[in-house]
C-alpha cells in the first residue's frame, strides 16, 4: 500500500514540477472555446425550452462556457479574470479529450469524431465521452437547479444519443431521479459557491466530492466500452479513473492554468499496440513518466486488491491512508517535502 502512495506522490510531484516551469502561456483555453456558445440564446429553442445537443462538441463545450461565465462573480474574490474558477478543470480536460481524438467512435463503425469524417461529433461509444457526460450534464443541470444560471429548471433539455438512451439523463428532474446522490453533491457545491464565507479549499473539497460521486456512477455503467480500445489505451483509461481517486483527497486545484499545464503531461494521442511507457518516442519525458507511473499505480493497486480480498482490506485501505496523510490541506501546501521526503524519479 505504501508503494501505491509513493507512485501517487510521484505523479502529483511531476504535475507540480511542470506547473512550476510554466510561463508566458498564450492560449490555455480548450479547442474552439471562442467559437462555442456562450449564452443560452445561442442554442435552439423549442416550446420555450433550450435544446442542447450534448453529442456535438461545440454545444457540449458551450455549456461549460455558460457555467464559467455565470459563476465568475463568485470566484472574483480569489483572482481577476476568472482564472481561479475551479470549474475550469472540466472544460480544459474535455478539450484535451477532443484534441487527442478520444471523443471519436472507437469501434470505427462510423466517422463520428474522426478527422476524416464529422470531427465535431461526440460518439456515444466513447468511454471518455460517456464519463465526461456525467461531468458536464450533471454539474450544468445542478447549476440550473441551484439558481446560479438564471433560468427555470424546466427550461433546458438535452438531446439523447443514438443508442443506450437509458444510461443518461436529459433535464433537471430526470437527473435527480436517475442519479440522486451525484446531483445532491453538485447542489451542495453550488450552495457553498454562493456563500460569501466559503474558502478556496472548502470549495475544492465540495467540488471533488461531486466529481468523484459522478465518476463512481459512470465508471460502473460504461465498463463495457473498454473493449473497443487497444489494450494500451484501455489500461490507460483504467489507470486514469483510479488516479482520480488519488487526485481528489489532496484537493488538486483545478484552476485554468494549473489544469492546462497538467494536461500537457498526458498522452497527446490515442495509445496503440506497441506503445510502452516510458519508451514512447513521440512523447516527452514528462509524458512518459506520468503514463508509466499511472499504469504502475493501477497494477500495484489491482495486485493489492487480490492479496487483500480474503481479509477485506481491499483498495479503500490505501486511499484511506492517502487521505489521512493529506488531512484537510491541499496539494499546494503539502507537496513541498512532507509527502515527498525524497525526490521522485525525473519527470
Amino acid at each position: 500500500m505504501a508503494f501505491n502512495i509513493f507512485w501517487a506522490c510521484v505523479i502529483i510531484g511531476c504535475i507540480f514540477a511542470s506547473i512550476a516551469k510554466a510561463s508566458n502561456i498564450s492560449d490555455v483555453y480548450p479547442p474552439l472555446w471562442k467559437e462555442s456558445p456562450g449564452q443560452f440564446s445561442d442554442y435552439k429553442i423549442e416550446n420555450g425550452k433550450y435544446i442542447i445537443n450534448f453529442w456535438h462538441y461545440p454545444e457540449r463545450l458551450g455549456t461549460y462556457k455558460i457555467l464559467l461565465n455565470k459563476t465568475a462573480k463568485y470566484f472574483a474574490k480569489f483572482s481577476p479574470e476568472n482564472e481561479q474558477n475551479i470549474l475550469w478543470g472540466l472544460p480544459v480536460h474535455h478539450g484535451w479529450q477532443y484534441h487527442t481524438g478520444r471523443l471519436a467512435d472507437p469501434t470505427q463503425h462510423t466517422d463520428c469524431g474522426h478527422k476524416s469524417g464529422d470531427r465535431l461529433c461526440i460518439s456515444v461509444d466513447s468511454w471518455w465521452a460517456d464519463l465526461n457526460y456525467y461531468l458536464s450534464a450533471l454539474p450544468f443541470l445542478a447549476a440550473v437547479d441551484s439558481g446560479i444560471m438564471g433560468i427555470s429548471s424546466d427550461n433546458v433539455t438535452f438531446l439523447p444519443p443514438s443508442k443506450d438512451q437509458m444510461n443518461f439523463c436529459y433535464n433537471v428532474s430526470s437527473c435527480h431521479s436517475s442519479f440522486p446522490e451525484a446531483m445532491k453533491k453538485w447542489n451542495e457545491f453550488y450552495q457553498h459557491v454562493k456563500s460569501h464565507s466559503s474558502s478556496f479549499d472548502e470549495l475544492l473539497e465540495y467540488l471533488w466530492a461531486a466529481h468523484v460521486s459522478s465518476l463512481k456512477v459512470a465508471r460502473k455503467i460504461f465498463q463495457n466500452r473498454l473493449k473497443y480500445y487497444s489494450k494500451q489505451e484501455a489500461d490507460f483509461e483504467r489507470s486514469w479513473a483510479l488516479f482520480v481517486d488519488y487526485l481528489a483527497p489532496p484537493n488538486f486545484p483545478t484552476t485554468l492554468i494549473r489544469t492546462y499545464e497538467f494536461q500537457k503531461e498526458l498522452p497527446t494521442r490515442m495509445l496503440v499496440s506497441g506503445d510502452r511507457a516510458p519508451f514512447i518516442s513521440d512523447f516527452s519525458g514528462f509524458q512518459n513518466t506520468v503514463l508509466f507511473a499511472l499504469n504502475l499505480l493501477h497494477k500495484v493497486h489491482k495486485y493489492t486488491v487480490i492479496l487483500c480480498s480474503a481479509s477485506r482490506c481491499a483498495s479503500v485501505a490505501t486511499l484511506n491512508i492517502w487521505k489521512s496523510l493529506l488531512g484537510p490541506q491541499t496539494c499546494t501546501t503539502r507537496m513541498a517535502g512532507e509527502l515527498l521526503p525524497i525526490a521522485p524519479p525525473p519527470c
